[in-house]
């Protein structure tokens, strides 16, 4: 349905709503009042049975991984247990416990409201009864998958990354230390950086405020007026003019957020000095500092570009394309440079992708290719029993998913996409992405894989072998019996291929660790199990698969160097060697 046109039928179309929505949002708040204290009871006694009964593992795990660990040399091993360990592994109870009994009782209360207000939407039927049903049992449903994926975080992921620590050799065979002769110098420009930068920037946050404060009221006037933005939809039209009411608040919000951090941008100072073994290089930060806040900001609010502050250079090894342009180094994106139009609003709503969409869409792929790779036999029933239990190979674990990454990568290199193809009407590029800084960790890399792939302009058997590494983790054996044919015989290009194979499987196993990611991979795991005992038959005897727990971990440090670790995305597990041949 297309919104009113005009002033007085936009305003006639709010009023004739506000009844509904005022009622609506009493019934709403009725189910969340009622449902908020069960929420909350869920999430807070689960996340503080699993932070609190994984807690003496994690502080004993911790000590143990960072006192092992190769990366990191004597002194700072010394000042990480004493300085900085203590304080993450005292605070991390009170914040989860704390933040699991806000989030417990702010979920329970206003997720009903928000569904039984969505209930009412174009395109559903028997409206009155989901307005009574809808944000009741699925709220409570949600509350025990956060405790779920919480535990799959601390007990899984964490295990996963502390081993990577303990494990991983330095890079470039130099170890990371912490150089005392410039730490005085890292030190006084911390103190001066926090003298200069905090009163000025907090001086031009003071100075923005008001533009800002006007600037949106603006721009919400104009979007209720015509209907376009947050007003585009009829059920958004109340929350939207609440937004107007709430508005002075959130600029409140963003001065005094630059004012704090304003003192992390000086402090970051010293950080710059002992990077650079140069104090003369701090203080130039100091003064950069002031222009990257100025320039953001101005990019923010919308205003002209550049900056009164210079910029001096403050890396010695910064990108030179960043000093050509001067100050208008922070680059302002298109959709600032002109006011979005209501049809360009529509498109971008349906353009812009969602982080937890992308990785529905991956598991539904790897389901598919799944399949596939069960009736060809790549994927056997050892490989779904060995993803179960946690242990063994990663066929299943790591390989599928980065198999199925892969297909998505040569897809976009053969038809030269600026971004990913995700199927055949979605690309994936850095306009459309989903805006959580996290997902660009994964981007960036799979990006550039992507580009290495279509310079290296691989022939179809290089690819299939490519497909088959990424999938059976580099095993010779298995590859040479998946039938692919023989390895480039080039010795250059099959290192080139197994260091793609590599990176891509270590962005996968990175992803894996991520929350919902583990609760997602169970039921990929259960679906594939479940085909290949329909086209297979069931296993001859059932197994019992059980994960080692944390304790088990513990109480094997005596055996930890005749033990062989097997890394996966939801954690390793240390067996012995004394247990395998037994």
């Amino acid at each position: 349905m297309e919104p009113p046109s005009g002033f007085y039928a936009s305003l006639w179309s709010f009023i004739h709503f506000l009844p509904f929505f005022i009622g609506l949002l009493v019934l709403g708040s009725i189910k969340g009042v009622i449902l908020f204290p069960l929420t909350c009871l869920i999430m807070t006694i689960g996340n503080s049975a699993i932070i609190l009964g994984l807690w003496p593992a994690h502080v004993i795990w911790s000590y143990y991984c960072v006192l092992r660990a190769r990366q990191l040399g004597p002194l700072l091993k010394l000042v990480i247990c004493i300085c900085v360990l203590p304080v993450l592994l005292i605070s991390w109870p009170v914040l989860g416990i704390i933040g699991s009994i806000i989030g417990g009782a702010a979920y329970g209360f206003l997720q009903p409201i928000f569904a039984t207000i969505q209930a009412v939407e174009e395109g559903k039927d028997d409206k009155l009864r989901h307005c009574f049903i809808d944000g009741t049992l699925s709220t409570l449903e949600r509350s025990c998958m956060v405790v779920r994926d919480l535990k799959d975080v601390c007990f899984l992921s964490y295990f996963s990354v502390m081993d990577d620590l303990r494990q991983n050799g330095p890079p470039n065979s130099k170890y990371y230390e912490i150089r005392l002769l410039y730490l005085p110098g890292a030190f006084l420009a911390t103190v001066i950086g926090l003298l200069i930068d905090v009163p000025v920037i907090s001086f031009v946050a003071i100075c923005k405020g008001p533009y800002m404060l006007f600037k949106g009221w603006h721009r919400l006037f104009h979007d209720l007026i015509g209907r376009e933005g947050p007003f585009l939809e009829t059920i958004c039209v109340p929350f939207a003019g609440l937004a107007i009411l709430l508005w002075p608040l959130a600029v409140a919000g963003a001065v005094l957020a630059s004012i704090l951090a304003s003192y992390f941008l000086g402090a970051y100072a010293g950080v710059v000095a002992y990077q650079e073994s140069s104090f003369r290089f701090g203080l130039r930060y100091v003064i950069a500092a002031l222009s990257l806040y100025d320039e953001y900001s101005n990019d923010i609010l919308d205003m002209p570009e550049g900056t009164c502050f210079p910029r001096p250079q403050y890396r010695k090894n910064e990108d030179s394309s960043l000093r050509t342009n001067g100050s208008a180094s922070v680059s302002r994106p298109n959709s600032f440079k002109k006011a979005p139009s209501s049809s360009s609003s529509i498109k971008n709503n349906i353009a812009e992708l969602k982080s937890l969409e992308l990785l529905d869409g991956l598991f539904r792929e790897c389901c598919i290719v799944g399949e596939k790779l069960i009736s060809e036999g790549l994927i056997t029933r050892k490989d779904i029993e060995e993803a179960k239990s946690g242990k063994g190979s990663n066929v299943v674990t790591i390989g599928l998913p980065a198999y199925c990454l892969l297909q998505g990568l040569l897809r976009s290199a053969k038809v030269n996409s600026m971004g990913i193809l995700i199927n055949d009407d979605t690309e994936l590029t850095l306009t459309n992405r989903p805006r959580e800084k996290f997902f660009e960790w994964f981007l960036n890399p799979l990006l550039i894989i992507k580009e290495q792939i279509r310079a290296e302009n691989l022939s179809v058997s290089e690819e299939d072998y490519l497909c088959k590494l990424v999938l059976l983790n580099g095993d010779a054996e298995r590859i040479k019996k998946s039938g692919i044919g023989p390895a480039p015989e080039s010795e250059v290009k099959r290192a080139e291929l197994d260091a793609l194979a590599r990176r891509l499987q270590g962005i996968t196993k990175s992803m894996s660790r991520f929350p919902t990611f583990k609760r997602r991979f169970d039921d990929l795991v259960k679906t594939l199990s479940d085909d290949h005992a329909e086209k297979h038959g069931p296993p001859l005897t059932p197994t019992m698969n059980r994960s080692k727990s944390a304790f088990g971990r513990l109480i094997s440090f005596k055996s930890v160097r005749g033990a062989r670790t097997y890394g996966s995305g939801q954690g390793s597990e240390h067996i012995v060697r004394d247990e395998e041949n037994s």
